[in-house]
């Protein structure tokens, strides 16, 4: 399993007044009339999404396994503080970052927001593993708000005003490199019928883990939340949704009255669907497979596992939801409507083979919009069979419905806000 890295810097503390101040800078900063995450979330891609890819512009790159995170560079008079955001909304003060001006590097970079993701490479030969910050768009730089801007517009921004004024200082103070919590690189963004590439050079070159291709249109804007002009891809065995996991024990054989701690539990997977005065209401939706041998493992582990994130996927072969990862970096699972969509991509089930397929004719149609010849089509090899796929695989059922054993998530007796907080070694 790939590995998360650890978000560095110091938290900023939860409502205190520099967390407040802020918010509000970035709202102001971003023209928002809220003080809520500012980052753009994607959709899942379906079969209806190829068709999109024909009719506009979209520029591709792969989806990195890693920590999406927002980084603040705050500049007041010559002062240059660096922040991180993750999807919490929550703010970590990180040191040894410096962004100076791309006119005058004596002076700094002046009030910037950049959207991007931590990885943790690992060199294959040496095993050494280095942080590193990819950014791929942008909100705000120097003081100008970019949103309203079409793609390559802030993509060169996000080059050529934060990115290559801080390498040039970099390259003229090695020393400084050292200092640095990670270092900070800009993430290749390819035309969307450049896949071929990505595929079969970018991504087995990577260093970190890859889980899919991340389309975005070129003439959208910079949207906060849900945004349909950002496409998430994933192999349809890959596709993943993040529930908030509960568990819910049987019923002791001497007192039915009462849960059995030691036996195995159900393992709930409840759906996001939205906050209720700001408090995230969530519902139940499904069951989760555990084997005996994982439910040990995850005693042993002695993390706490009731009423976490987790990521799983849907084995067609066993027909069950399977574990993934626990994902702390998100504060609530999947919204409901995601998990619609998401299930809708599971069951149609856009093949690599079927995108690879139709790379000619995205190409052919991005080059009439610019008036110039189609290029004539080529001549793919046959798709073949993923293993052990003699057999279609059998459509995706609807949802269990989840036996709530002992009342509501909100009321529940045994949830981890009430009850024991160690049973049998384990922390609920």
């Amino acid at each position: 399993m790939p590995s998360i890295p650890d978000l560095p810097g110091v938290p900023v503390p939860p409502r205190s007044e520099q967390e407040m101040w802020l918010k509000r800078h970035v709202a102001l900063i971003c023209h928002l009339d809220h003080e809520r995450f500012p980052g753009s979330q994607p959709v899942s891609f379906g079969k209806k999404d190829i068709e999109k890819l024909e009719k506009q512009d979209y520029w591709v790159c792969e989806k990195s396994d890693g920590i999406r995170v927002l980084l603040l560079v705050c500049t007041i008079n010559v002062d240059q503080t660096v922040y991180l955001i993750d999807r919490h909304n929550t703010y970590r003060a990180v040191s040894g970052l410096f962004f100076p001006h791309h006119e005058d590097p004596r002076m700094p970079l002046r009030n910037t927001l950049v959207d991007g993701e931590l990885v943790l490479d690992e060199d294959p030969r040496t095993h050494q593993r280095t942080l590193r910050y990819l950014a791929f768009d942008c909100l705000v730089v120097d003081n100008q708000n970019v949103m309203s801007r079409p793609l390559d517009k802030r993509y060169g921004r996000l080059k050529e005003w934060f990115y290559k004024p801080h390498m040039k200082m970099l390259r003229e103070f090695p020393n400084m490199a050292q200092e640095q919590p990670f270092e900070v690189k800009v993430k290749d963004l390819s035309f969307s019928y450049g896949i071929e590439k990505i595929f079969n050079v970018d991504i087995p070159a990577l260093h970190h883990g890859n889980d899919g291709l991340i389309y975005t249109c070129v003439n959208a804007p910079y949207t906060p939340g849900t945004d349909p002009n950002i496409l998430k891809w994933k192999p349809p065995e890959e596709n993943s949704i993040d529930f908030k996991l509960v568990l819910r024990f049987p019923p002791n054989p001497s007192n039915p009255s009462q849960p059995d701690f030691h036996r195995k539990p159900l393992f709930a997977l409840y759906v996001w669907t939205g906050d209720k005065q700001g408090m995230p209401q969530y519902e139940p939706f499904d069951v989760m497979h555990v084997t005996d041998e994982e439910w040990e493992r995850l005693k042993a582990s002695g993390e706490q596992i009731d009423e976490r994130i987790v990521e799983v996927v849907w084995n067609t072969q066993e027909e069950h939801w399977r574990m993934l990862r626990f994902r702390d970096d998100k504060p609530n699972g999947n919204h409901k409507s995601v998990v619609d969509n998401i299930i809708q991509s599971i069951a149609e089930g856009v093949e690599k083979e079927t995108l690879l397929a139709r790379c000619t004719d995205i190409r052919n149609a991005w080059k009439a919009r610019l008036g110039q010849p189609a290029k004539p089509p080529q001549q793919l090899p046959p798709p073949q069979a993923p293993p052990q796929a003699s057999q279609p695989p059998r459509p995706l059922p609807p949802p269990q419905k989840v036996e709530l054993r002992y009342g509501p998530l909100a009321t529940s007796r045994w949830s981890k806000v009430a009850g024991p907080t160690v049973i049998a070694g384990m922390n609920r």
